[in-house]
């Protein structure tokens, strides 16, 4: 089924330094980006990380040091990347949980606060795990009766899981619409406030922490229990962009 969209649509994938979404690094960007007027624009990017590749990252995407030593670094392409993105609905395979979480830190390397205020947020893995609960590659095989060649090639994991997507709306007629908002939606595993999911809605749209010894509690609790814990969580290795949410709650409920 052709995917039924209103604005543009990014679907995109990163390869990296690793899956540590505070320190590590892209390497390879690849996006394919569809309007709504049936459009396409297709691209592929390799990036200087500008801290070194671990071997074991190698290992996995292909990508070593002395290929990429001489590519553009991210905040080198960061103002062309933001007018790429900006203003779209984002998917990708596990997504939400990294790709758009580390995208955004490396924006904030760069200096530029992207605005995804408005972006619908498509997981095609949170939707396959919630049917039928598997990896790319056997999506992939399960859904398109392809074998993926060249998995973590950024391009080849990008174009496939825009297939995917297409295709599980032609599987699941009853349990999916044809539509962007309801598809984000569906492929969220949390309400998330910050990208890394530190910090969520709960049930009743309370800020709720994520992690650690307040996990479940609010936030506004927290503020006026244990204000040195906002301290900790400014000095600590989390995301910039988690900080900034944590700094944004503590001053709306330290002045109330």
């Amino acid at each position: 089924m052709k995917l039924n969209i209103t604005k543009p649509i990014i679907f995109f994938d990163l390869e990296t330094t690793g899956i540590d979404v505070a320190r590590d690094r892209i390497v390879e960007l690849c996006y394919i980006k569809l309007h709504p007027d049936g459009e396409k624009e297709e691209r592929s990017m390799r990036l200087n990380p500008t801290i070194p590749i671990p071997s074991f990252a190698s290992e996995v995407h292909g990508i070593t040091n002395e290929d990429v030593k001489d590519c553009p670094t991210f905040k080198d392409v960061a103002n062309q990347l933001q007018e790429v993105f900006e203003g779209c609905d984002l998917a990708g395979f596990n997504s939400n949980h990294f790709d758009i979480p580390l995208l955004v830190e490396e924006f904030l390397r760069a200096g530029i606060d992207i605005n995804l205020k408005d972006c619908r947020m498509i997981d095609v893995q949170n939707i396959y795990h919630k049917l039928e609960r598997r990896t790319l590659v056997a999506a992939y095989q399960y859904y398109c009766g392809k074998d993926l060649q060249n998995a973590h090639s950024a391009l080849a994991d990008t174009r496939a899981t825009y297939e995917v997507l297409e295709a599980q709306l032609d599987k699941y007629p009853e349990d999916l619409q044809n539509d962007i908002a309801f598809l984000a939606d569906f492929s969220q595993r949390s309400k998330n406030i910050d990208f890394s999911g530190r910090v969520v809605y709960d049930e009743n749209g309370v800020e709720t922490i994520n992690f650690g010894k307040y996990k479940g509690r609010a936030v506004k609790d927290i503020v006026m229990r244990d204000p040195g814990y906002f301290s900790w969580i400014q000095q600590g290795d989390f995301p910039l962009n988690t900080k900034r949410v944590f700094e944004t709650l503590r001053l709306k409920y330290a002045k109330r």
